[in-house]
């Protein structure tokens, strides 16, 4: 290990020294055909490590580095990745991933232009099988990653020679499996080819007939291709369901080998997924008057008879001792009926429940347990008013199975209890099933690691869904009278030594999940729990320099991140009631914190930790702030490790909130870390909407005292505010809206915090009739660029409901501000009109929207009548 540790420390280093000769000398190795197969094939990986990035700054990072290279040596590169195409050994599998590596730097950049026309002379004209398949391997991975308006000038011809390697024409296996595979990396950007009829039923055609190749890998192949083009073209597909897909996936179904099988079982469930989405989208146009834009073909409802009895077959298929983390037919059959149930809804129950019927009492575990399966995926999609009878029939017998024999079947029935508890909890009653019920699913809890998880999530469905979430302050709950045995059994598991199958996580789960949902009248027992779990957490403190090992210090982080989200859970529930622990909680919070090693993953629990307990306290957190400010600065000083960073930013709103005006002795601090932040090319560019909205926060805790900060903040939000996402870009589409709804909530917070400040406006007396008159004063200046920017807003098509709903209330808030004729000039325009118009009637916003909405109109409408 030491051995290895060090060769890995002096690569790293190289690479970061001198970049340029360290890609030479790899590929000095990568491209020897004398040196090792192993070595090469490293020496390739290591090439390919140095030009990808999951994140986006890395990975932009990364591409100015590999284009910084002189192009000789980056030339000599790509030429030896090509030629290793032909290579016997191992390091030709490495040579498509080098090479694509680079294309998605250079294609994007105009360069390397000859690569696709290269690689499409090897796939119609090398004779060598090795560099076909090499090459058709490339174009896939390159078809993956790249953009597809990068590719689209060269769609055609890529399609004619992916789709020319998978005919049954093609004699090589290997040669017609990566052209399966390339053909299913391209089905994105080779839209405007499916939009044409003859293009379409040659690509179908070689699809289909790849599902009846004698070669099991091809037919696994090409199912993942159907199930591709079923995804992205449903609308195009009911002629081919006629005609071929609907005997070929069944016939797929019944197939002696489960890589088929379960691909063709996915297609179904991706049929499901399609027409279900198509239900939502009908819906909400009918709720308007309005035609959906698109229609369902309700291909499972006319295949439901067929593939009904080959899933229930399925569900049989169960292994003795199988993986729980590996997937199998058994479980595809269970997902696929129940996205069956959500889809055809009341039609899925006449055929199955005689399968439950006459399997359930079966003397054979595996129809038994499928028997259970199937009733379970059944529960969420039919009326409720055909299913309640049949669940109360059922209850009593599932709740005597959690004492059957076989492991299995056991699993799979305290599964099936958590569907009652979550989606039809209405057939509990209360005093008939309830007192039964847990305490089975207690006395499950001594049982196989397997069924302690599923009891713990049956447990925590009964506390959500018998709680009343409206009623924060509700005096008791149904489960009050069992809370208190219910959380000792659930704290016999917890000390177990180990955490075979979760069971521990599990537990830690539940106990949150109970508090979290407990009435006033189990309050005494949360503080027991709370104490409980302090004391754990201090004893992880005394034994952690005793730790041995990687698996021992994982272990025991993973162990206090559940002590810590139990912890939370109790601080947010007992609120001031906390108190009297407050010390000896924050003592453990900081002692946590100073003696974490770089490999620890806690301390974003820790954060979320102070969270509750600043919410619990407001005010009298102010005495922990001194030795708790060094530890947040240094993680906003941090933009690198973004996930801590980004909870460090919610902390000064929650501080910031919880002290008020007092907060202000720590805000030149708070505003010089978020604006550095702001302008960081490492920090993640998803935190960067809650800096926005922090300083939001801060402007509405300090009021009128935000003054010192008002004209860096507004050039901030002026900045972020000139972003615009490429249509495109969906991603960036996205991101842009979750900026422009951090500049909206900064707004908001800057115009209310500055009038509860008395520094935004002056506030003569004046009339009975007009009691307030306000005259801009510090935010006039800025006033027609915030304008400006909600005006662009309100006309992008791509805006959110979320952003919308910010975006009319900071029109209200602002009316409300400028009432008067002040404001007159701002709200006589016609995008206000026609913004608040849409959010109130359209069917794209939610109902919170249309009531933010209502009252901006009024807001606006008294100030135009002022």
């Amino acid at each position: 290990q030491s051995i290895r540790e060090d060769a890995t420390a002096k690569l790293e280093q190289m690479s970061r020294e001198n970049y340029a000769a360290y890609v030479a000398v790899l590929n000095q190795v990568f491209a020897s055909e004398q040196a090792d197969g192993t070595l090469r094939q490293l020496a390739g990986l290591a090439l390919k490590n140095s030009l990808v990035a999951k994140e986006n700054v890395r990975k932009e990072e990364y591409a100015q580095r590999w284009l910084s290279v002189d192009q000789g040596v980056r030339s000599e590169i790509k030429q030896a990745a090509l030629r290793t195409f032909g290579s016997a050994g191992i390091a030709r599998s490495t040579a498509p991933q080098v090479v694509s590596a680079i294309a998605e730097i250079e294609l994007p950049t105009n360069q390397w232009s000859e690569l696709i026309p290269t690689l499409l002379d090897n796939v119609t004209n090398q004779e060598s099988a090795l560099q076909r398949q090499a090459s058709l391997q490339t174009l896939g991975y390159i078809c993956e990653s790249t953009e597809p308006m990068v590719l689209a000038i060269n769609a055609n011809e890529i399609l004619t020679a992916v789709v020319q390697g998978a005919r049954k024409e093609e004699t090589n296996d290997d040669v017609r499996i990566e052209a399966l595979h390339a053909l299913y990396n391209s089905l994105e950007f080779i839209r405007a080819n499916f939009d044409r009829e003859g293009e379409r039923n040659f690509i179908m055609q070689v699809v289909c007939e790849a599902t009846q190749s004698s070669d099991e890998r091809i037919q696994l192949a090409a199912f993942e291709c159907l199930v591709r083009i079923m995804h992205l073209y449903y609308d195009k597909m009911r002629f081919y369901m006629e005609k071929a897909l609907f005997g070929l996936t069944v016939l797929g179904m019944n197939s002696e080998h489960q890589g088929v099988a379960l691909q063709a079982v996915e297609f179904w469930s991706t049929v499901c997924d399609e027409e279900l989405e198509l239900q939502e989208e009908a819906n909400e146009a009918f709720e308007v008057g309005e035609q959906p834009e698109r229609v369902s073909f309700d291909f499972a409802k006319t295949a439901a008879p067929e593939i009904l009895p080959v899933l229930l077959w399925m569900l049989t298929q169960q292994e003795e001792d199988a993986d729980e983390d590996e997937w199998n037919i058994a479980m595809a059959a269970g997902t696929c009926l129940a996205l069956l149930a959500q889809t055809i809804t009341d039609h899925i129950v006449p055929p199955v429940i005689p399968f439950v019927e006459s399997n359930i009492q079966s003397t054979e575990w595996r129809y038994r347990e499928a028997a259970v399966m199937a009733f379970g995926s059944i529960l969420e999609g039919p009326n409720p008013q055909i299913l309640t009878p049949l669940v109360n029939q059922a209850l009593p017998t599932l709740i005597n199975m959690m004492r059957d024999p076989d492991v299995n079947v056991k699993d799979t029935v305290t599964w099936t209890l958590g569907r009652v508890s979550d989606v039809l909890v209405e057939c509990i009653k209360p005093d008939i099933h309830l007192p039964q019920l847990v305490s089975a699913l207690v006395l499950g809890l001594e049982d196989n690691p397997r069924i302690v998880g599923n009891c713990c999530w049956s447990l925590m469905n009964l506390a959500e869904q018998l709680s009343n979430a409206d009623d924060t302050d509700q005096e008791t709950s149904p489960l009050s009278r069992y809370f208190e045995g219910v959380i000792t059994a659930l704290l016999r598991i917890t000390d177990r030594p180990d955490n075979e199958a979760n069971s521990r996580t599990s537990a830690y789960e539940a106990i949150s999940t109970f508090v979290s949902t407990a009435a006033k009248d189990c309050y005494p027992n949360i503080e027991k729990v709370a104490i409980t779990v302090l004391e754990r957490l201090e004893h992880t403190l005394s034994v952690q320099n005793q730790l041995i090992g990687s698996d021992e210090q994982n272990a025991h982080y993973e162990l206090q991140s559940n002590l810590l989200s139990v912890l939370t859970s109790c601080v947010r529930k007992l609120g001031k009631n906390i108190s009297s622990i407050a010390d000896r909680i924050m003592t453990v919070f900081l002692q946590i914190l100073n003696s974490q090693s770089k490999h620890s993953t806690t301390k974003e629990d820790v954060f979320i930790g102070v969270g509750a307990l600043i919410s619990a306290l407001e005010a009298d957190f102010g005495r922990y702030l001194e030795p708790f400010m060094p530890i947040l600065y240094s993680a906003l000083q941090h933009p690198e490790e973004y996930q801590l960073c980004g909870i460090a930013i919610g902390l000064i709103g929650d501080i910031c909130r919880a002290l008020g005006e007092n907060a202000v002795q720590y805000c030149n601090a708070f505003m010089e870390l978020l604006v550095q932040n702001l302008q960081s090319p490492v920090l993640h560019r998803n935190v960067k909407p809650a800096i926005l909205s922090c300083l939001g926060d801060i402007a509405l805790a300090i009021g009128g005292q935000f003054e010192s900060y008002l004209n860096v903040t507004m050039m901030v939000l002026q900045q972020a505010g000139n972003m615009r996402a490429d249509k495109t870009n969906l991603d960036m589409i996205e991101y842009v809206n979750q900026l422009h709804e951090g500049n909206v909530e900064a707004y908001v917070g800057i115009v209310q915090g500055l009038a509860s400040g008395g520094k935004i406006f002056v506030q003569p007396q004046l009339t009975e009739r007009l009691p307030f008159h306000y005259e801009a004063a510090l935010i006039a200046p800025y006033v027609p660029g915030m304008f400006t920017f909600l005006s662009i807003v309100a006309e992008d098509e791509y805006k959110s409901d979320t952003l919308v709903r910010s975006l009319v209330g900071l029109i209200g808030d602002l009316a409300d501000a400028l009432y008067g004729t002040d404001g007159k000039q701002f709200f006589q325009v016609d995008w206000i009109t026609q913004t608040l118009r849409e959010a109130r009637s359209s069917r794209h916003y939610s109902q919170s929207t249309k009531e933010v909405a209502r009252w901006a109109k009024e807001m606006v409408k008294r100030t135009l009548q002022s």
